[in-house]
């Protein structure tokens, strides 16, 4: 009986042929290339790790969403990592916990989850980012939007836009202004997700209705938002936006949806989501969040992004050129052919007579110590 599914691959899982394997590896090289240049330090955590480390160390991490299993060696349940940021937490509150603040680390590498996210079937992307952790100020909310810009722009994304979102925006308003009591606030939160604003009358958050129409360009969403009664408990919010946009005002388009949750589970007072044109979707979020310490410690403030660049890498790998190939026949000069690619050429040997070197995709041919074009 033929074995019909041995080649398969899983549900979400696929293989980076040549062309997106290029383009992955572009992307990763550029983006470690920019925040090295901003002063963020490489760090590369592992693959799998204990449950309990990967689900304790910030708040909101889904530990569902994980593949998990049980450790041979220690009898102990293990995670294959879902996101990133929460072992570079746990980095900067073990081994680095001693290492002067603020500390800025960056990171790349693949994640994966049990399931994909809404219409998106994969269930393994790269993840690559950065962390500047021990302040949580608005002059580092602003340096992350302005690298997380600029990484991305590195990497050929083009048209950037972010938009600015205020995840702890119903927790302090209703415990101030516009109270509400614990079965509400949740209630209050899917109305406000879903623009809903007969369900937010509904469910007694009809207070919250101008937050519905604070959306939009950030001049005018803005605007908007500082004309919402809210007692003052915005002020500071408000001025942070402001004081970040105006950093980074001119290098993206700048939009604002104050009550957006989706993807913020972890994040405080600030977060964005950033987009780029003509590619499906956001390419990753960030913001503010609490590292917590070791026991009996005070959580440590952080500031950060994530990007999942896999559909960018779709899109550089769909209009970009296969690159040139020098052949080298039979018997030539293992020096030229060594000074040839110091000079960056591709080169790819003869290993018989029977070698095409246009069917293996080569442009030119080493004759004597010159490149001659096919």
């Amino acid at each position: 009986m033929q074995d019909t599914d041995r080649d398969l691959l899983p549900e979400g899982l696929g293989d980076r042929l040549p062309a997106q394997a290029r383009a992955a590896q572009h992307v990763r090289r550029v983006g470690h290339d920019v925040l090295a240049s901003h002063g963020y330090a490489r760090v590369e955590p592992p693959l799998l790790e204990f449950e309990k480390s990967l689900a304790s160390r910030m708040a909101g991490v889904q530990a569902r969403r994980m593949f998990r299993f049980v450790d041979p060696a220690s009898l102990r349940l293990l995670a294959l990592r879902s996101d990133i940021t929460a072992q570079v937490a746990r980095m900067a509150a073990t081994s680095l916990a001693t290492a002067p603040r603020p500390l800025r680390l960056s990171y790349s590498g693949p994640v994966s989850t049990i399931k994909g996210d809404g219409l998106d079937p994969a269930r393994e992307r790269l993840q690559l980012g950065a962390e500047l952790v021990g302040t949580d100020t608005v002059a580092a909310a602003a340096e992350i939007v302005e690298l997380a810009i600029e990484t991305l722009a590195s990497a050929g994304a083009t048209g950037i836009s972010v938009d600015f979102t205020l995840p702890d925006l119903v927790d302090t308003l209703s415990a101030g202004p516009l109270p509400l009591d614990a079965a509400q606030i949740e209630k209050v939160r899917e109305m406000l997700d879903a623009k809903d604003a007969g369900g937010l009358v509904d469910v007694g958050g009809e207070g919250y209705l101008p937050l519905l129409y604070a959306v939009g360009p950030f001049e005018s969403a803005i605007a908007q938002l500082e004309s919402f009664q809210a007692g003052g408990a915005l002020d500071s919010r408000i001025e942070g936006l402001r004081a970040i946009a105006a950093r980074v005002g001119g290098k993206a388009r700048l939009t604002l949806d104050p009550s957006e949750r989706h993807g913020f589970e972890y994040q405080s007072w600030f977060g964005f989501t950033i987009y780029a044109e003509g590619i499906s979707g956001s390419l990753g979020r960030g913001g503010t969040y609490q590292i917590l310490g070791q026991a009996g410690e005070e959580p440590e403030a952080a500031t950060g992004f994530s990007l999942y660049p896999d559909p960018l890498i779709g899109a550089l790998a769909a209009t970009s050129d296969e690159p040139q190939k020098l052949f080298l026949p039979l018997g030539y000069d293992v020096q030229v052919a060594a000074q040839q690619r110091a000079v960056g050429w591709i080169t790819l040997a003869a290993l018989s007579d029977s070698d095409d070197p246009r069917a293996l995709g080569c442009s030119h041919v080493l004759e004597g110590r010159e490149a001659v074009a096919l």
